[in-house]
């Protein structure tokens, strides 16, 4: 029997606990043992939650006791959640974690120590919600060399530009909505600046490339400049405009990389992709086009790749896997010299230029890539 200990229970460490009460029969089956949840690491108190008697407020707790062999992390952020992975692992225990901050920004130092300590620390949720994405790049698509990434992997912002075409709402508008429903965080700054979609494609090139890509090197538009105006002409013309994170990779081994809203004519798939569902496709030298789409946020939707990393984790206990990617910095490109066509508009004029870099386009108000 597998014990484990969840970090945090907000949204997503609450949707694991139920998982693995509701599906223990299936959990087991899949990771050939029975998985057993003992603690649940919190500083606040749940009173009337059904895992309230598994509570405990100090992670030593955890840390110290031998018969718990994995540790789920849903904290968020870099702070208390990278010292007690860092613990988690010291002490020789697997990591599971849905946190893409700590995956983009610390993945290298993690992955080496979970190497160091023979355990493995998986992050299948840290990209796509519940759409099982970073598993196949790593291990269904490893006879291909990548080409290329491209996808909507933010819910918030895919909720909200769809409200803004379906419902004619302004940003604001639609901003509140999303809030309501449990879609956008009281202080939504890294959804609306396009920083979310950064980390999650670092997480990606890092896996596809095998080095790391730092977020403070992609370049990122998030959505606040986008009006209702520029939602319109883009529906009157077949189109939708979409935030999207784009990775291409040259045949000298330059990456391009950046998160934009584009352009999206209703020809491409990733048009027709609404609300807070994800989409990613992948380019592969031997498959061509793949897509991989589904929920890309909710409680139980994550919590779905929690637990298959968890099953996962405790079926490769005693061998772990050999998942990561080194510190040596991918060669970057600058996105702006790729010739695209644009959508451009000054005022209520627009229009979808020729293909040409970013430094030929004309004086404009708003400009976006057309996805071609």
């Amino acid at each position: 029997m597998m014990n484990l200990a969840i970090l945090g229970f907000g949204t997503v460490g609450s949707g694991v606990a139920k998982v693995l009460a509701e599906n223990a029969a299936e959990v087991a089956a899949g990771a050939g043992e029975e998985v057993r949840l003992k603690y649940i690491v919190d500083v606040r108190d749940f009173p009337d939650s059904p895992f309230a008697p598994l509570l405990v407020k100090d992670f030593a707790v955890v840390e110290n006791d031998p018969e718990v062999g994995l540790v789920v992390e849903t904290i968020g952020g870099c702070g208390v959640a990278l010292t007690f992975t860092r613990r988690a692992l010291q002490a020789g225990k697997h990591v599971v974690t849905s946190n893409k901050q700590l995956v983009a920004e610390h993945g290298v130092e993690l992955l080496a120590l979970a190497k160091e300590k023979g355990v493995n620390y998986f992050f299948e949720a840290s990209v796509g919600g519940g759409i099982p994405l970073l598993r196949p790049l790593f291990n269904d698509l490893s006879a291909n060399k990548i080409l290329a990434m491209k996808g909507i992997v933010n819910g918030t912002t895919n909720y909200i530009l769809t409200a803004m075409e379906q419902s004619g709402k302004e940003l604001d508008e639609a901003l509140k909505e999303a809030q309501a429903l449990g879609y956008a965080e009281q202080n939504p700054d890294s959804d609306l600046d396009g920083t979310d979609a950064v980390r999650k494609a670092c997480i990606l090139a890092d896996l596809a490339w095998g080095r790391e890509l730092k977020p403070e090197k992609v370049p990122a538009e998030g959505i606040r400049g986008v009006a209702l105006q520029d939602i319109r002409n883009a529906a009157s013309t077949e189109g939708a405009i979409k935030l999207l994170c784009r990775l291409i990779r040259q045949e000298d081994g330059t990456v391009y990389a950046w998160v934009a809203p584009h352009f999206v004519p209703k020809t491409s798939m990733l048009a027709h992709v609404d609300s807070a569902f994800n989409a990613v496709v992948i380019t592969g030298s031997a498959v061509g086009d793949v897509l991989f789409y589904g929920t890309g946020a909710g409680s139980i939707p994550t919590a779905s790749a929690v637990v298959g990393d968890v099953v996962d984790a405790v079926r490769h206990k005693h061998a772990p896997r050999g998942i990561g990617w080194t510190d040596a910095p991918l060669t970057l490109g600058d996105p702006d010299t790729l010739p695209a066509r644009w959508y451009i508009r000054s005022g209520d004029s627009w229009s979808i230029t020729e293909a040409m870099p970013a430094g030929m386009l004309p004086q404009a108000q708003v400009r976006y890539r057309v996805l071609d």
